[in-house]
């Protein structure tokens, strides 16, 4: 009987060894895996400041960008309109009553350059002719005038041209009105 109470103790030692290696090596394992996912959380960690770093970068990019379009984003009109003022300058210089003649050419074809400069960016005159029917969202009225020659709510003289840039109103025109007497 001993022997086989020696024998079960030996097959128990030796069943609680395996179980220890087991454990030691599950322990290892886990530990492995811990250290696996820990340097995945620092990889990750070091994605995401990277991530934070570019996006942050790019705002700034953007902002200094939006501020250089705001500030210069005119340079293009202004180079255009630059030869008119030249031309009107030199207009002056030569401005006497013999040259009448050359300064009013002159001066209309300036005019014609700067109206054509402007035309370029997308700005044209609003229409308000003699004739023409009033309308709020072009015209501003400065005045009615009481005529039998135009027909109620037509305008009847144009004060100062009015421009639109593309679709959008700039400045409205301004102009009398006729009205009914």
């Amino acid at each position: 009987m001993t022997t086989e109470k020696q024998e079960n103790q030996e097959e128990q030692n030796q069943a609680s060894d395996s179980i220890e290696i087991s454990s030691e090596e599950r322990i290892a394992q886990l530990e492995r895996l811990l250290t696996e996912k820990e340097q995945e959380a620092k990889e990750n960690w070091d994605k995401l400041l990277r991530e934070r770093a570019d996006l942050e970068n790019y705002r700034k990019r953007v902002s200094r960008e939006k501020e250089e379009l705001l500030s210069y984003g005119t340079k293009s009109l202004i180079e255009e309109i630059l030869p008119v003022v030249d031309n009107l300058e030199r207009a002056l210089e030569h401005a006497t009553e013999e040259g009448l003649p050359a300064l009013i050419e002159g001066v209309k074809m300036t005019h014609a350059i700067l109206l054509n400069s402007l035309k370029k960016f997308g700005v044209c005159a609003v229409e308000s002719n003699c004739g023409t029917l009033f309308d709020p969202a072009y015209h501003q009225a400065m005045s009615q005038v009481e005529t039998a020659e135009h027909p109620g709510n037509t305008i009847v003289k144009e004060f100062q041209k009015g421009y639109m840039l593309k679709e959008r109103l700039i400045r409205p025109a301004m102009v009398s009105v006729a009205k009914n007497s």
